[in-house]
């Protein structure tokens, strides 16, 4: 009888990090999670420092449980993969021992990014048009700050890499980084899909510390001695080539051809759009575009800031009656206040949210967190239309960035493949559909990122051709919402009215009476 064989895939997200353990077949068998914080260095404003002696206590520690919990025998683990948040780096000395790293949004390096474009006129403008990024959360101004601020751990870096590359290099021994990871660095070429070296020389730092460039999928090698005594692995698993978390999730999701578009609706919303990697950015530098997981094509991005965790935070700071409602009922407390927001007309009486603007990649920020005209009617103003104005608005955001995608990329959009936790709500994956005018498609698979990593790692071990063919056999449709055109066009004037009044919340921030919800380093 032949022994069922397991895929791992290791996913380190801003908050946690995770391995799930899935069959061939993209059944998630077990899944184990430790929660990790990324601290403010000392004395160092903005920072988000990435511990990487305590995370990689708790990657090992996941990983043995992972094995454990799924009573499997470590052996029939034929390849394991990593996808990680984006933007995060981890700097090593020639030994391949870390340096110091940082987390995904640390905003340490204002000055450095200020100095940037003072002193090198049309820098970004230029960068920006090759990578699809901007200096915001790059690697060049992190790296200069290190420079500036840490000349001795600077002199010794001999190489960098991602976060999730980072978890593979410390199980395998190699250092490497694949498009999708590495090109958020913004020291890269979208159309060449390897490292822009020259980038790093024009700004006066170090251009020999970029490591090759692998595809997702890509076998690197075989998990280490070291690592399988670290983490309970077995010497012949196969240590894969993974991804971004946004890109190999939305593999996981099916989107894998060119005009397929996504929008994952976590803590923060991506509205994400394939287009071929020849598809230049736009010259507004008002969208950020990414290489795919998919070697042909590129991943225009839209980002909509904190949607989820302004839930969070609306539930947690109003809806103490609704906890108990929903505890008292069986169900959970977002489910209840959809319940009560269904019966809120298209509009909540005029609410307007202010928190994430659309995106403006180029020169970024947000109002003050603020609704805008309340009514002082308890029976029309209340937590059921607030909440509803909140979903409403998540949608809009995402409506007016795939509108700029559409504008410079030229593809048609057909329908929205849309994950994440907010997908979970019957009302918003509705709002969603009516407020774009597109069919939602909602996926049963809740681990997409993680599905994604393993897809990985079937390609690296021959389980699957490639991650186009993996998609084709893995991603099941659960739900569908077909647009209500008149409820469209409601919308229309909404989205119109929310903008005019985002704009108008901008100028108090730029008159410092207010204070923005978040701004790039920089400004």
């Amino acid at each position: 009888m032949n022994q069922k064989k397991y895929l791992l895939a290791i996913d380190a997200g801003t908050g946690s990090i995770r391995a799930v353990i899935f069959d061939t077949k993209g059944n998630q068998i077990v899944v184990s999670q430790r929660e990790w914080t990324h601290l403010e260095e000392e004395g160092v404003v903005n920072s988000m420092s990435f511990d990487f002696i305590k995370n990689w206590a708790l990657v090992c520690s996941c990983i043995k449980e992972s094995i454990l919990n799924a009573e499997i025998n470590a052996d029939d683990i034929l390849a394991l993969s990593a996808t990680s948040m984006r933007e995060g780096i981890v700097l090593y000395d020639a030994n391949a021992k870390e340096l110091w790293a940082v987390a995904n949004v640390d905003a340490r390096a204002d000055k450095e990014v200020k100095f940037l474009k003072e002193n090198f006129e049309g820098i970004e403008e230029e960068f920006y048009a090759k990578s699809g990024q901007t200096f915001a959360l790059g690697a060049l101004p992190r790296i200069l700050w290190l420079k500036n601020n840490r000349r001795d751990l600077y002199e010794k870096v001999a190489s960098v890499s991602m976060i999730g590359d980072w978890i593979l290099a410390k199980l395998s021994g190699i250092i490497a980084t694949d498009p999708s990871n590495g090109g958020t660095t913004g020291v890269f070429s979208l159309s060449k899909r390897s490292w822009d070296t020259d980038m790093a020389k024009r700004v006066g730092l170090k251009d020999d510390i970029f490591p090759k460039v692998l595809e997702v999928g890509e076998v690197m090698g075989l998990v280490s001695e070291q690592a399988s005594k670290e983490t309970g692995l077995s010497t012949y698993t196969k240590v894969v080539m993974g991804g971004g978390d946004v890109q190999l999730g939305s593999a996981g999701l099916g989107v894998v051809n060119s005009g397929d578009v996504a929008v994952l609706g976590g803590s923060f919303w991506q509205q994400v759009v394939n287009i071929p990697k020849e598809t230049l950015p736009p010259k507004d530098m008002g969208i950020r575009v990414n290489p795919h997981v998919i070697s042909s094509l590129s991943q225009a991005e839209g980002i909509t800031f904190f949607s989820g965790l302004v839930m969070r935070w609306f539930r947690d700071a109003f809806c103490d009656m609704e906890k108990l409602e929903a505890k008292r009922r069986g169900i959970d407390v977002y489910t209840l206040l959809e319940e009560k927001a269904k019966e809120v007309p298209i509009g909540s009486h005029g609410i307007l949210p202010i928190f994430s603007d659309s995106m403006k990649y180029g020169k970024w920020y947000h109002g003050a967190p603020s609704f805008l005209n309340l009514n002082i009617d308890a029976n029309i103003c209340n937590r059921a239309s607030m909440f509803r104005s909140l979903e409403e608005n998540a949608a809009i955001v995402s409506s007016i960035n795939l509108e700029k995608i559409k504008e410079f990329s030229g593809i048609e959009i057909q329908e929205i493949v849309f994950a994440g936790g907010a997908s979970r709500g019957e009302l918003w994956s509705q709002i969603l559909a009516d407020v774009t005018g597109y069919k939602v498609k909602i996926p049963k698979v809740t681990e997409a990122t993680a599905l994604g990593a393993a897809m990985a790692a079937g390609v690296g071990c021959g389980v699957y051709k490639d991650l186009v063919s993996a998609a084709k056999v893995l991603v099941v449709w659960d739900k569908t919402f077909e647009p209500n055109m008149k409820n469209k066009k409601l919308y229309d004037a909404i989205k119109i009215q929310w903008q005019k009044a985002y704009q108008a919340q901008l100028k108090l921030v730029d008159e410092n009476i207010t204070t923005s919800m978040w701004k790039a380093p920089g400004l």
